[in-house]
């Protein structure tokens, strides 16, 4: 696994870098699947945040 972020700048300069392997297919796929599935175990967490807040105001009862 490479040191450096997937973002981070080109390091080629550095005579100490080695370059990274590139990606096989499968390993894409396994990336892809878990970024989805911490997107979701975050999006779960932070669910009742993301509710709107309800407009209701209840009336008041009427006096007889």
């Amino acid at each position: 696994m490479s040191s450096h972020d997937r973002k981070d700048v080109d390091h080629t300069h550095d005579k100490h870098h080695k370059a990274p392997e590139r990606e096989s297919q499968g390993q894409r796929a396994e990336r892809k699947r878990h970024e989805s599935e911490n997107h979701d175990k975050a999006l779960e967490e932070t669910f009742p945040a993301s509710d709107p807040v309800s407009p209701f105001i209840p009336a008041k009862a009427p006096e007889d």
